[in-house]
């Protein structure tokens, strides 16, 4: 089996290396706090359009639509150089990442020609719409109802854990259509325009101090029958789709590689924190966690590999998710306790190590098992789809 890229490959990474440094100012630490912070959000935007000018922002995605044609492997090489760089994220994930390849399934050619090009050019800026107060795993059972009225659906009802939702321009939601069939069957998926009457967003700041999860509510929000997606009562399919690649995780392995890396720069410093600590241990931990890394970094690959036959990764994207839950959590444990007293100071203080970023990156990991599908969620899917083995 051979592991290296082709040349063509390594020049495209090449490239955007040069394009980031260029663009990403000395000494930037990433946008760990964009969401509230007005100067790195106009940073941001400027820099997901000038991502989009060269086609970069969905290099995989055909040119029509604004992309470049390339791979799925080079769209995710541009991932893990932007997630490694820390370059501003731009809503990358929910965009590109998920809404973008979802329509690309499931849209009708009005729909793609109608959003793909603003998606593609770093214009619109997408969220997602799925979790309810009492529909988490149990995604089927939502009770976010879309009736239709004439060439309109009214939609009213809750969502939660909306990341992005405060500074999306779009969402990608699921509502429910019809309430006498199986809950699964009765659902349908919406593209949605964050500033249509009636939807209001409540930010929920995170463990980390951070806002990016919210609450969003919808009274009488009338959506344009034309934007119902993938057919009525059609939607658990777009979801399931859309979740699908939402698991590849390539951007959370690039930055915990990076987080590794920083750490190992970190204890070899002379001062270190003034921590006393047997090197060899160290040395063997980080180690381990480096291989960890390049473990879950293969199983993206191999993800972005189906991609680009055509297929539709599912228990491998579960694969890949279960790994990075698990070892962003262990990545944070190591880094804080690596650190001692000073791992445990927030971003902002002067004797933080790092910017703070690790103790910022372990807080953040805690939710690793349970957002995008709990843990237990994925090793059934894992079990059943991937082992074959029979329900319990």
């Amino acid at each position: 089996m051979e592991f290296k890229f082709p040349a063509e490959t390594e020049q495209w990474r090449s490239e955007l290396r040069a394009f980031l440094k260029q663009e990403i100012p000395p000494g930037f630490e990433g946008d760990d706090d964009f969401f509230d912070n007005e100067d790195q959000m106009a940073f941001a935007r400027q820099f997901t359009k000038k991502l989009g000018a060269r086609g970069w922002f969905a290099p995989a995605w055909p040119e029509k639509y604004g992309g470049l044609g390339k791979s799925q492997i080079e769209q995710m090489i541009l991932n893990e150089e932007l997630a490694y760089h820390r370059a501003p994220s731009g809503g990358r994930l929910f965009t590109i990442g998920i809404t973008g390849p979802t329509m690309l399934v499931h849209a009708n050619d009005e729909q793609k020609g109608r959003y793909l090009p603003g998606m593609a050019a770093g214009d619109t800026w997408y969220c997602q719409g799925f979790s309810e107060p009492g529909s988490g795993s149990d995604l089927a059972s939502m009770e976010t109802k879309a009736v239709r009225d004439g060439d309109d659906y009214v939609i009213n009802g809750q969502k939660i854990w909306t990341s992005n939702g405060h500074v999306a321009d779009k969402m990608l939601l699921l509502a429910r259509t019809n309430q006498e069939v199986p809950k699964h069957k009765g659902i349908s998926a919406f593209i949605l325009d964050m500033k249509t009457p009636g939807i209001s967003v409540q930010g929920i700041p995170n463990i980390a101090y951070r806002h990016d999860f919210n609450q969003v509510f919808f009274e009488d929000v009338r959506v344009p029958a034309k934007d119902l997606m993938g057919g009525l009562d059609n939607g658990w399919y777009v979801a399931t789709t859309t979740l699908d690649f939402e698991r590849s995780n390539i951007a959370a392995i690039s930055g915990a590689r990076r987080t590794i890396h920083d750490l190992i720069r970190w204890a070899k410093e002379p001062h270190a924190g003034g921590r006393p600590w047997d090197k060899d241990s160290v040395r063997t931990k980080l180690a381990d966690l480096a291989v960890e890394v390049e473990v879950g970094r293969l199983c993206a690959y191999r993800t972005a590999w189906l991609q680009a036959k055509g297929d539709v990764p599912n228990y491998e994207a579960s694969i890949g998710k279960v790994w990075m839950a698990l070892l962003g959590i262990k990545v944070g444990n190591a880094g804080v306790n690596l650190m001692g007293a000073y791992g445990q100071l927030q971003p902002g203080s002067k004797w933080a190590q790092l910017h703070g970023r690790v103790l910022t990156g372990y807080l953040l990991s805690m939710s690793g098992p349970i957002g995008g599908g709990t843990s237990e969620i994925q090793r059934n899917i894992i079990a059943q789809r991937g082992l074959g083995l029979p329900r319990g």
